[in-house]
């Protein structure tokens, strides 16, 4: 069986992440699993980029459906996280059992990547202290507010985190992202 990869998402969470996300670790040999609060088919969304904006646009995206919830995963099964932007994050920060999850992760010596505002939940579980980070720059109070060091960077490796601004950086991020996976630091 090939290694597994949890994605951590609910309702809101940026679809192009996603979808990326899954394909890209299936395409390299990983078992992509997506964890959420329910198992059923999540509503994900659009955050695009557009002149005269001061923020991202929202509009509605692919629908996904979920895996397992967050309390069926087993930390020790898989080799790493990856925690999704977009809106889900806004709540999921909330959840203790979440929180717990990724501080399990972590316990274990896993791999923790987040892009955008998934690091609200790196923040969340205390996993961004004394780290520098990247993330979407409306999140970066968020982060620094919980003890990280913000650099303005399209992806950021500090130990086992690794960290990305918005899904424009995906090339560099999955670019260390796999350099972290089989093991070429």
């Amino acid at each position: 069986m090939s290694e597994k990869i949890l994605i951590v998402v609910g309702d809101g969470g940026e679809s192009y992440e996603t979808w990326f996300a899954k394909h890209r670790f299936e395409e390299a040999g990983y078992q992509a699993v997506v964890a959420a609060p329910h198992k059923r088919r999540l509503n994900l969304v659009m955050h695009d980029f557009e002149p005269g904006w001061d923020t991202y646009k929202e509009s509605a995206g692919y629908k996904l459906e979920s895996d397992i919830t967050f309390e069926q995963v087993k930390p020790e099964e898989y080799a790493a996280v990856l925690c999704i932007g977009g809106r889900s994050p806004e709540y999921l920060r909330n959840s203790p059992v979440v929180i717990e999850l990724l501080k399990a992760f972590d316990k274990l010596g896993k791999w923790h990547f987040a892009i955008c505002h998934g690091l609200q939940l790196t923040a969340a579980a205390g996993l961004a202290k004394g780290k520098t980070v990247t993330c979407y720059e409306h999140v970066r109070l968020d982060v620094e507010t919980c003890g990280a060091r913000y650099v303005d960077k399209p992806m950021v490796r500090d130990g086992r985190v690794v960290s990305a601004r918005t899904w424009n950086d995906h090339p560099a991020f999955y670019r260390e992202v796999f350099n972290c996976l089989q093991g070429r630091l």
